[in-house]
């Protein structure tokens, strides 16, 4: 039971999110979770603690680490006090201890796992190996975790099933495209006080994420760059009107570059010195995007007028500008809660039922898996119900005929024709 009051930080983002309202209800009545531990590995924000909430509302162990950088005091005060839930982070912990905390946790042997950049599940199966071949299951909801798991999986390392969460069409097309997008841009334009309207903005990357923040960028006047590596995503960047270059020949232009992929070294020692005098520079994917140390080594001077600011002045005379340390400015803003709400009242509620499914027994080899559709279609249903949007119903003969598949007589006619 949770022991939430009005004066919590949970309790304002528990009124915006109908989705894991529901499934706290729900799972307190079936305890999917009874006798089970979860470890748990995210950015520990006021939704991060409702999803905590849910998992020990269905009768689980939560053992739960934070991100650098991104710990909420108000929070971690919470947790504490929760029944249920055992925070393992501390404010303002170095790399070297968060490392250390999830040590811990591993340590603990816990049965499932939820993870946010495939932190603990890369360094169960580096460090403890025996604690991750009991694991029944796990979830990953970051584009950059998945890409590590990708390899661990083509390696064929992988000891337990992991769900790929950020492939679900919910978390692709309204987590990454609309919540990191107006997360971020609420975050760039609060720590600088910067005019998008008019202004040169390079998009490093265009997934999900990148193109949505590409789009709200345009819409908000700005003249977009779009760098890729994928040929397929430039196309699309192309044909979307953003102009394609490469990251050398961009930032000379640019007042803002964010990169957006949740991979290594998208922002290099060629590129900084490259940039345009007065640029801002920021990540919304991952830390290790942004080569932080060749900032720090090129720069003649270093100043931090405000949190999350650092102005490196360097030897030409150029200034540019490092948000919240080359990490993932949303989130490590003064006072960055993440994405809106309404968009990980969604995910958060597809990691809760996928955790379920491997609780009560789903039956999956070794190895990164599909989110199942089932899961995906029933929690956007419950959004549609949650803001009262009604939705067409397949009628039985149209789900015949588009179940059918052998060739009969006149079945090319005009009025046997599926409408287009």
């Amino acid at each position: 039971m949770s022991n939430t009051t009005e004066q919590s930080p949970v309790s304002g983002v528990r009124e915006r999110a109908p989705l894991l309202r529901a499934c706290a209800e729900r799972y307190r009545e079936s305890t999917p979770f009874e006798a089970l531990t979860i470890g748990v590995s995210a950015p520990l924000t006021p939704h991060t603690g409702l999803f905590l909430d849910v998992l020990a509302a269905g009768g689980a162990e939560v053992l739960v680490t934070g991100e650098f950088g991104s710990a909420h005091a108000d929070v971690l005060a919470w947790l504490d006090d929760h029944e249920g839930i055992t925070p393992l982070s501390t404010v303002g912990m170095s790399e070297t201890e968060l490392a250390d905390a999830r040590r811990e946790l591993l340590a603990a042997e816990p049965d499932l796992l939820a993870d946010d950049g495939a932190y603990l599940l890369s360094l169960a199966h580096d460090e403890f190996p025996e604690a991750a071949a009991n694991v029944r299951g796990a979830c990953e909801q970051t584009t950059g975790g998945i890409t590590r798991l990708q390899a661990m999986d083509e390696q064929g390392v992988l000891s337990f099933p992991v769900y790929d969460v950020n492939g679900a069409p919910m978390k692709q097309h309204f987590d990454n495209v609309h919540g990191t997008a107006e997360s971020s841009l609420s975050a760039l334009t609060s720590l600088t006080d910067m005019l998008v309207a008019g202004s040169v903005a390079v998009v490093g990357g265009y997934g999900q994420c990148g193109r949505g923040l590409a789009r709200k960028l345009r819409a908000l006047g700005a003249r977009t760059i779009v760098t890729e590596a994928d040929p397929r995503k430039a196309l699309e960047a192309v044909a979307d009107g953003h102009e394609v270059r490469p990251m050398r020949e961009a930032v000379p232009d640019a007042d803002l570059v964010v990169t957006a992929t949740g991979r290594f070294g998208i922002l290099r020692r060629e590129h900084i010195e490259a940039l345009a005098d007065g640029a801002v520079v920021a990540s919304i994917g991952s830390i290790i995007e942004i080569d932080t140390e060749a900032f720090g080594e090129m720069a003649s001077d270093v100043t931090r007028p405000e949190p999350g600011v650092a102005r490196y002045q360097f030897p030409d005379g150029r200034t540019v500008t490092l948000l919240t340390d080359g990490q993932v400015v949303n989130l490590a803003a003064p006072n960055g809660e993440g994405n809106p709400t309404p968009v990980m009242d969604t995910t958060f509620a597809l990691m809760s039922r996928g955790l379920a499914a491997f609780a009560e027994g789903a039956d999956l080899s070794p190895g990164l898996h599909p989110l199942p559709e089932a899961i995906d279609r029933a929690v956007a249903r419950e959004k549609l119900d949650a803001i009262g949007v009604d939705i067409d119903e397949i009628p039985d003969e149209q789900r015949a005929y588009r179940e059918q598949w052998a060739a009969h007589e006149g079945s090319d006619s005009p009025s046997e024709k599926e409408p287009r």
